[in-house]
């Protein structure tokens, strides 16, 4: 069993940053399909910005998102930080403030995780 934290950081503006995305949802999807891996998807600082644009229907990426969607979360302070706060509330993405407001990624360290980021 494989487990793999894919966290992004990627923020909505460049074409870099799109692949950025698209590579980190795809290397989620990836571990998703594994049945016998774990997975931990979080989206944090300019990342969160991405959340409201993946729920979009007519996003180029939303089926791509959605195939990961179920595993995703989001860094409660930088959700708060970038605006997105309200909009990751309405998609019913979980925030997590485990370490002074964000995600703590040493408890994923901890637990075994491979984090990976994009």
């Amino acid at each position: 069993m494989t487990k793999a934290a894919v966290i992004v950081l990627a923020g909505t503006e460049g074409h870099e940053n799109l692949g950025r995305i698209v590579n980190g949802l795809e290397t989620a999807k990836e571990f998703a399909r594994n049945e016998e891996d774990e997975l931990e998807l979080v989206f944090d600082g300019a990342g969160t910005q991405w959340i409201p644009e993946l729920e979009d229907e007519d996003s180029d990426y939303h089926e791509l998102y959605r195939a990961v969607r179920d595993e995703a979360s989001a860094c409660d302070y930088c959700a708060d930080a970038f605006g997105v706060d309200e909009a990751i509330d309405d998609a019913g993405v979980v925030q997590l403030d485990d370490h002074d407001g964000h995600p703590s990624i040493r408890s994923l360290v901890a637990d075994g995780y491979e984090v990976i980021t994009f």
